[in-house]
């Protein structure tokens, strides 16, 4: 796979993926009642806010890999 292919399918896994994480981190926090103190809320929202930078940037990663022929596109 080009580093062409790569940057157009990661684009759109890294669209999707943010998109179902979000909509993930909201039904934790409803399950998970997170209103329940402000403290609570604040530290939920940190660590979920944080956490999808981590799979992002292994698929960030990966699409800014060169091609095998070595060659930058």
């Amino acid at each position: 796979m080009t580093q062409s292919s790569r940057k157009l399918v990661g684009t759109v896994l890294l669209l999707l993926f943010v998109i179902v994480y979000a909509l993930l981190a909201l039904a934790a926090a409803v399950v998970l009642q997170v209103n329940s103190g402000k403290f609570v809320e604040l530290v939920f929202y940190a660590v979920a806010g944080l956490l999808w930078v981590l799979p992002a940037a292994w698929l960030i990663k990966w699409m800014s890999k060169p091609d095998a022929d070595g060659k930058p596109n």
